[in-house]
């Protein structure tokens, strides 16, 4: 009964608030227009994020009274998950409204990322999805893990580290996934489902209620952001997202790997497309129309349908790294997955150089 009222509520509260945030976009100009990647027809709000905010809250506020933490870490640890998210729903707002440079945008990444860090939300641990001998055999991991039976250790200012980097990271891969109607909310909520059942598996029952939440925010939001879209997530709904994504996955080792394989499409091609605009001597954060999902829809494709695809891979893979019996299984899942996409990325992108050879001509 607790946890469906902690879903009930915030899917109630982002049904009732998103319309009335698309109102206030428009009154205030916080509009998407068509041109460079986006090529929905007339004006959309862009102030998704302030209903997911808003139904957000009002399930921590629920948590916080049925489900407060049991202990100090955890509460800890929560309410860095709560001050990073307004950080960056600040920010994106900002951003929504006034379009933000590169470098104050990525100033709000890294505070929202310090605040992680600062509350003891980073990646020391994981599951050894390896025979402990192998990395004892490497030399130089000696000095930056270390192996204690099933678990690896990273040496605490490489975890700082990597924390970063998944944390900003994400942010961007989810910045870059919103690109068409209804993407990263949908692949978002899936993701934070998978959170929630993963962490009550695990009995951290505080944990499980966090995801849930924001999993009944993105399903009320998606009502009007599914193709065709009456409102985008924007801004500050993209980066509230993907911190979200980003922390909860921390809390809970195994999740990670959870992450890895709910969102390996768009973080694949995020890398993918990074190191191609850098051989060519772009900038590597400049959005284009180069990402995977783009590319489906210039090849005809609907909308709709790339979507409910990007939804069932995600589902799918979420559904293996949850049930897969070892960790093993898992690495081997992550890797077939990115060799097959990466396979994917570079047939398309033979086509696309291929048909730009020709016009050239």
């Amino acid at each position: 009964m607790v946890y469906f009222l902690i879903f009930l509520v915030p899917l109630a509260v982002a049904l009732l608030t998103t319309p009335w945030a698309g109102r206030l976009a428009q009154r205030w100009g916080i509009v998407a227009r068509p041109g460079g990647r986006r090529q929905h027809e007339g004006t959309v709000p862009k102030l998704g994020g302030l209903p997911l905010l808003l139904a957000y809250l009002v399930g921590i506020g629920l948590i916080y009274w049925l489900l407060p933490p049991t202990t100090p870490d955890d509460a800890l640890r929560l309410r860095g998950v709560v001050l990073g998210s307004l950080i960056l729903a600040i920010g994106g707002f900002i951003d929504d409204r006034r379009e933000l440079t590169a470098l104050p945008q990525f100033a709000f990444h890294f505070a929202a990322a310090g605040i992680a860090v600062g509350h003891i939300i980073f990646i020391e641990v994981f599951t050894n999805p390896l025979p402990t001998d192998i990395l004892w055999q490497t030399p130089p991991l000696v000095w930056l893990v270390e192996v204690r039976g099933s678990e690896i250790w990273l040496w605490r200012p490489l975890a700082l580290l990597v924390t970063l980097l998944w944390i900003v990271g994400m942010i961007n891969t989810v910045n870059w996934l919103d690109g068409l109607d209804g993407l990263a909310a949908g692949v978002g909520m899936i993701a934070m489902g998978m959170f929630a059942w993963h962490s009550f598996m695990l009995e951290q029952t505080a944990v499980a209620a966090f995801p849930l939440a924001f999993a009944a925010a993105l399903l009320g939001f998606l009502w009007f952001n599914f193709a065709p879209a009456r409102i985008f997530l924007g801004t500050g709904g993209a980066w509230l997202l993907a911190y979200n994504i980003a922390t909860l996955s921390i809390l809970s080792p195994a999740k990670i790997a959870t992450a890895l394989l709910v969102l390996a499409l768009p973080i694949l091609d995020g890398i993918w497309i990074v190191g191609e605009r850098l051989l060519r001597g772009h900038n590597p954060l400049r959005g284009d129309r180069r990402h995977l999902h783009f590319r489906l829809s210039d090849m005809g494709l609907s909308t709709q349908r790339i979507v409910l695809g990007y939804y069932l891979v995600a589902l799918g893979f979420g559904l293996v790294a949850i049930l897969a019996p070892t960790p093993w299984q898992k690495l081997v899942m992550i890797l077939l997955l990115a060799l097959l996409v990466l396979t994917v990325l570079a047939v398309l992108s033979r086509r696309s150089h291929r048909k730009q050879g020709k016009k050239g001509k």
